[in-house]
């Protein structure tokens, strides 16, 4: 999709700051973080959330859970949180499935 924020991040159009990267997946820095570690772990493919992405391509939303759990390893001793947002009401601002690596203190409910 031409008019996607993570499309355009993940084709290289937009700079981010790109923690890793596979054929199928980009994870790259959020630019508000709500911890010390707080990382968007993207599928290259479009889809609009966590639900599409598990009926349409579960294969990318493992890698997307691999890609978390090595962030996570390299970036806050292994522990994290992995959220995803579904809908506007939800939190999603970015129609682009996308999980948050967070972690790098204690987090309480009220970080997510």
């Amino acid at each position: 999709m031409t008019d996607c924020l993570f499309c355009r991040i993940a084709s290289g159009e937009i700079p981010a700051a790109i923690v890793a990267e596979t054929d199928t997946v980009i994870a790259f820095r959020d630019i508000a973080p709500k911890a010390p570690v707080h990382v968007l772990v993207v599928p290259k493919a479009h889809v609009a959330n966590v639900a599409e992405a598990a009926a349409q391509i579960p294969e990318a939303l493992a890698e997307m859970v691999a890609v978390a759990q090595q962030i996570a390893d390299a970036e806050c001793g292994g522990e994290f949180r992995l959220v995803f947002n579904t809908g506007e009401a939800a939190g999603q601002s970015v129609f682009h499935v996308h999980g948050h690596v967070m972690g790098g203190k204690a987090l309480a409910w009220e970080d997510a």
